[in-house]
């Protein structure tokens, strides 16, 4: 990586969950150590616990590194505080696809499947699919992506709030609102119908691209897509771009259900949603 051109991102991401009673126990997965990758390293990564305690990783089957801990005492409130340091690059100019007989030639048979087949997140009516038909026509994959997201924005408005954890994309193109989560399912469910693999990414965006070193700015996690041409390329439907330097991957797979940032069962009196906070800063 060229110096001139890097950045380095201190991220710092806590979730606080609160019991209406003390819980006699938990289990919990944790999905939020940034991958390294071609353009992207990991310099430094943790996750802590309150109230203490022991934490073993493992990658799972979509190569997302994951933090498991138990808690088998009474407990009021856990806190999860997730720290990375992370250098990013810009991405590299994008190459040739391959044509869509290729891509399909490619992905039959393939592990490519897995992300060409619709989930139950990521299932539209044919009428959708006959949408994003039209919009990608006479295009390549490359410019198949950017309509398609295009498509989505346009008819999906960003607004927090408006949907829920469990949304399919059927439901938020309906709804015609949505946060970043939604449009990415949308968007992955429209161009799988088009025949081009695409997987959900999980993991950051700094809000300032141009964030004065040092001052911690408030953000949030993000999601956007990975689509297939001979090589895996990001694209950010909902910001209308590609992923660039200021996104940080965390995992990928089919949808929003493999790559869930903290999920668990514990055993007790059903409390209020966990408190989330991020926050990242600029080093270099």
């Amino acid at each position: 990586m060229a110096a001139a051109t890097t950045r380095r991102l201190r991220i710092r991401h806590t979730t606080r969950v609160s019991y209406a009673r003390a819980a006699v126990s938990s289990h919990n997965e944790v999905r939020m150590t940034p991958l390294t990758l071609p353009g992207q390293t990991t310099l430094d990564a943790r996750v802590t616990v309150r109230p203490a305690a022991t934490t073993w990783s493992y990658w799972d089957y979509w190569g997302t590194q994951v933090t498991a801990f138990e808690l088998i005492d009474p407990h009021a409130d856990l806190t999860i505080t997730a720290s990375s340091l992370v250098e990013t690059a810009p991405p590299e100019p994008l190459p040739p696809p391959l044509d869509w007989a290729a891509v399909a030639d490619r992905t039959a048979g393939s592990r490519l499947l897995e992300f060409a087949s619709p989930t139950a997140r990521t299932t539209v009516p044919k009428k959708l699919v006959k949408k994003a038909r039209g919009a990608a026509a006479g295009l390549d994959p490359h410019g198949a992506a950017v309509a398609v997201s295009a498509l989505v924005a346009d008819r999906v408005t960003y607004l927090p709030g408006a949907t829920g954890v469990n949304t399919s994309a059927a439901e938020a193109w309906q709804q015609g609102a949505g946060v970043c989560q939604d449009i990415a399912h949308l968007t992955i469910a429209l161009l799988r119908g088009l025949g081009l693999p695409t997987r959900y990414v999980s993991g950051y965006l700094h809000p300032e691209r141009d964030a004065e070193l040092h001052r911690p700015v408030a953000g949030q996690s993000h999601a956007w897509i990975e689509y297939w041409a001979g090589d895996w390329h990001g694209y950010d439907p909902t910001n209308r771009t590609r992923a660039d330097e200021s996104h940080v991957v965390v995992g990928r797979g089919r949808d929003y259900d493999d790559v869930t940032p903290h999920k668990g069962v514990y055993r007790g009196v059903a409390g209020g949603p966990p408190d989330v906070t991020v926050e990242f800063t600029r080093v270099a």
